[in-house]
């Protein structure tokens, strides 16, 4: 009894170290944009800038997603963890602190580097440490934990900046990271065992630099091509990926034919499960960050809701998202891919009773109607998300934890940064002279819904119906220290 006792507080604690890393991570994606206009005039910054310290920080992780997993594999991923947690703790500070705008957008870079080396080693952690019942129910929080701090990144932001503790107004949003930063790294060294790729001792820079080069023409003209209004740059950049992406490719073909180490190993991709997982994630989250800017602005420049008050109601996504995960837990396994077919659909019903919504009330009716298809949208969005990760991963050999926890990581921020540009450019383009948000927020979430429909069918190509299900115990074990 006592052992049993024993196993479950380490669990417990396992879990709350890597959430607490998840928590902030995700969350500080969506804080920052509640706190860009006080932010803006209290440091003098110009339109330009402002829109970096949202760009370098979605920039510096996606980028170096892959790098950071691998880098896990071959050092320690409970070092790896910390020290980019530490980094990510410690830049979260210097921006809180920030005198000016160089500084700031010098603290956003350096939460981006350390988030790109800590948040691959959490999926990494849970695939090499858990099995069968356990994994499935870490893997139900991690996804808890995404969809909570994304939808509660409004609400947060919101509730820090009204409150305004000792002045600190924008600051908060970033010093808010420190307490928890340290809590985590206190415990992290009990917590979390060391793990590591067995036979795993060089790193492949030149592969490295290609696959941050290749996101890095992905990402920087998607996160900047509208605002600047599509120069020719943004179109080379995203020519260039093309050649960038092949050789990267090649590159991880000749090592792994030749008895090298890969940074992603191409064995990955022969499963099918991990291809369309990844590929399914990728328009997951098209229709995640992209949904969430969008209602936001509705909201707030639409309907006039301070940022706390949308963030109230921004609560009834994570209501819905709260019930729908736990019961996906149980649904997955029975159900398997027919579970992520239902968040899709759900996803896109949902989307579709929003917009006859807000085409009834406009911006002028009471927020309160947007509730129940905000509840729903939530439910489709909590049968997705920790299920299609669990997809991802069910197969994942220890050697491969990092790469494979990279790979997932950066098909998620390369998805929300093409949603936000691409959803983002249908909305700003509708609203027109007249301001026009609710007709841009109905043509918004028409969007969204069709992505939620392309979700529900590519899910259909996983193969067999425990798809989305984690295996039982029995896979081979990882190399602790």
């Amino acid at each position: 009894m006592n052992s049993l006792a024993n196993k479950a507080r380490s669990t417990a604690l396992t879990m709350a170290v890597l959430m607490a890393g998840t928590f902030v991570f995700v969350l500080d994606f969506f804080i920052v944009n509640v706190a860009i206009p006080s932010t803006q005039a209290e440091l003098g910054a110009s339109d330009a800038q402002i829109q970096l310290v949202v760009a370098t920080y979605a920039i510096a992780i996606a980028s170096l997603m892959i790098l950071g997993g691998r880098l896990g594999d071959l050092l320690g991923r409970r070092r790896v963890f910390m020290a980019g947690l530490a980094l990510f703790t410690a830049s979260s500070a210097l921006c809180g602190a920030a005198p000016d705008i160089t500084v700031l957008l010098v603290g956003r870079i350096l939460q981006g580097i350390g988030a790109a080396l800590f948040a691959p080693q959490v999926l990494s952690i849970i695939g090499v440490t858990f099995d069968g019942d356990e994994r499935r129910r870490a893997v139900t929080t991690y996804g808890l934990t995404m969809g909570l701090a994304a939808a509660g990144g409004q609400l947060v932001g919101g509730a820090l900046i009204a409150l305004n503790v000792f002045g600190l107004d924008w600051r908060t949003c970033y010093l808010v990271n420190v307490p928890i930063g340290i809590a985590a790294l206190a415990v992290a060294p009990r917590a979390i065992a060391e793990s590591r790729a067995a036979g795993s001792h060089r790193l492949d820079f030149l592969g490295a630099a290609l696959a941050a080069a290749t996101l890095v023409a992905i990402v920087l003209p998607l996160v900047e091509g509208r605002r600047q209004g599509w120069p020719a740059w943004t179109f080379a950049c995203l020519a260039a990926a093309v050649p960038l992406a092949l050789a990267f490719v090649l590159r991880q073909r000749r090592l792994a034919a030749t008895g090298g180490e890969p940074l992603v190993h191409p064995d990955l991709f022969r499963e099918r499960a991990f291809t369309v997982g990844v590929l399914a994630s990728v328009f997951f989250f098209v229709g995640m960050a992209s949904f969430f800017l969008v209602l936001a602005v509705y909201l707030q420049e639409g309907c006039g809701l301070s940022p706390l008050d949308s963030g109230l109601v921004f609560t009834a996504l994570a209501v819905g998202y709260l019930v729908a995960s736990a019961g996906a837990e149980a649904l997955a396994p029975r159900f398997g891919r027919q579970v992520l077919a239902a968040g899709g659909v759900v996803r896109a019903a949902a989307l579709a009773g929003l917009a006859l919504t807000v085409a009834a009330i406009g911006t002028g009716g009471s927020p309160l109607l947007l509730v129940p298809a905000l509840v729903v949208d939530g439910i489709g969005m909590g049968l997705l998300t920790a299920p299609l990760v669990a997809t991802v991963i069910a197969g994942m050999e220890p050697r491969d934890a990092g790469a494979a926890s990279g790979v997932l990581s950066t098909a998620q921020q390369v998805g929300n940064t093409i949603g936000v540009a691409a959803i983002g450019a249908i909305f700003y383009g509708a609203i027109g002279p007249d301001g026009d948000f609710a007709g841009a927020f109905e043509l918004a979430l028409v969007a969204v819904a069709a992505v939620s429909l392309v979700v529900a069918a590519l899910v259909q190509l996983l193969p067999g119906r425990s798809a989305a299900t984690v295996p039982a115990a029995g896979r081979p074990q990882p190399s602790l220290d």
